[in-house]
């Protein structure tokens, strides 16, 4: 009898991407990874993972490429990368196998057409423009009155997200937006930019499973005018009422735009209005989230999206009540990260991760997106303060690592 297996079409190059793959085997199933370029996947050789050069630009090609396996169909199709998530629907649909609505998945990727079809359904979003044009986007932001915020139509991580204070700041970053044809990993991009609404309040966001909110996270952004994400907190540190709200307008999210399968990564600001939604990401949140999650609730958020792919009804039982914090090594000029310092004689208490993840000895330059988070560390703890405080004196010991870069060390 031939192994059954699940095709992940393409993956995150760390984080949640070799989890994917332990949870499939977890489950007795064979993951294969079909991927354009290989060599992108520096976890393969150690998860001994299966993978196979294919085209992974349309469904029709990863169909093709699932055929020429030649090992009948695959018990399950899915991604752990954002860009992936629209084909991999369509994949999955075609071979009559569970997944998202890949319309449903494709208007989300779509940050002008998702905030249609949210303000369509009563969801509170901010006020927002989609244009394709310079002179488009003048008038959107006289129209809307600076600050303004813009990023791409289809972009993720925080790439091409920026706080514009006056129109010149504006004009200036739109130029750069509306000359991009592909994004950071090759793929055509939109056209167009949304020109939005600064919404002021802290931001948080509600990981939800089918229509059932998770956690609500507190995320935590480095300096403006960017919007890189340098930390989060599980669960977010919120009253119960402050956390219901937030997660009944996420869920209201979720069926404003016709999701349900599987885990959405909703983001939101609470501001002096109420919750606001910032979008909706079709999948499991990024940023080490999930693993949050697992160590602060007992809730294997990977595993369920694996088995929601295979069929299997999710476990979203809470199994402990603890607090987890996770805090980023992040670039600000031009660095070099050189070797971790000597651990220290004993674990710190709490601590559950201090890792580097950046290369070694390469000089950097800031890209103002998740690209400049080049390490992390972690802490499970029994109160949110406590797990805070142990997460940031860890990353206080890991910036040593970082160093400022020499003028004789040219950028790559």
């Amino acid at each position: 009898m031939t192994e059954p297996f699940l095709v992940l079409v393409e993956s995150n190059t760390s984080g949640t991407g070799p989890l994917f793959a332990r949870r499939a085997r977890d489950l007795g199933v064979r993951p294969v990874l079909l991927a354009e370029d290989p060599g992108r996947y520096g976890y393969a050789r150690a998860e001994d993972l299966t993978v196979v050069e294919a085209d992974t630009s349309s469904a029709g090609a990863v169909l093709d490429a699932i055929a020429a396996l030649g090992a009948g169909p695959p018990a399950g199709v899915t991604t752990s990368s954002d860009y992936f998530v629209p084909v991999a629907a369509e994949a999955a649909h075609a071979l009559g196998l569970p997944g998202p609505d890949p319309g449903a998945v494709t208007r989300c990727r779509h940050k002008g057409h998702q905030r249609a079809a949210l303000a369509a359904g009563g969801v509170p979003v901010a006020a927002h423009t989609l244009v394709t044009d310079a002179d488009a986007v003048l008038d959107a932001v006289e129209r809307a009155g600076p600050p303004v915020v813009l990023k791409p139509a289809d972009g993720s991580g925080s790439t091409g997200v920026r706080l514009c204070h006056d129109l010149a700041q504006a004009t200036e970053h739109a130029a750069r937006l509306l000359a991009r044809t592909h994004n950071e990993r090759g793929i055509p991009t939109a056209p167009g930019l949304l020109v939005e609404e600064y919404v002021d309040g802290p931001e948080f966001s509600v990981e939800v499973f089918g229509r059932t909110p998770v956690a609500v996270v507190r995320k935590h952004l480095g300096a403006a005018p960017h919007f890189v994400e340098t930390g989060h907190d599980v669960p977010a540190p919120v009253s119960a009422g402050t956390a219901q709200v937030l997660a009944d307008t996420a869920v209201a999210a979720v069926q404003a735009l016709g999701l349900g399968h599987g885990a959405a990564h909703v983001e939101l600001r609470l501001s002096s209005r109420g919750p606001v939604l910032i979008e909706v990401n079709p999948r499991l949140a990024g940023g080490m989230i999930p693993e949050l999650i697992r160590s602060a609730l007992g809730i294997d958020l990977v595993g369920a999206q694996v088995g929601a792919a295979l069929g299997h009804r999710p476990d979203l039982q809470p199994r402990s009540a603890h607090h987890a914090a996770l805090r980023f090594l992040v670039i600000d000029e031009p660095s070099v990260l050189d070797d971790p310092p000597p651990a220290p004689a004993g674990p710190p208490r709490y601590v559950t991760a201090t890792v580097l993840t950046g290369s070694r000895g390469v000089p950097l330059l800031p890209r103002h997106d998740h690209r400049d988070r080049v390490g992390h560390t972690a802490a499970t703890a029994p109160s949110a303060s406590s797990a805070a405080r142990a997460a940031e004196d860890a990353l206080a010991g890991l910036r040593t690592s970082l160093r400022p870069r020499r003028a004789e060390e040219s950028p790559v």
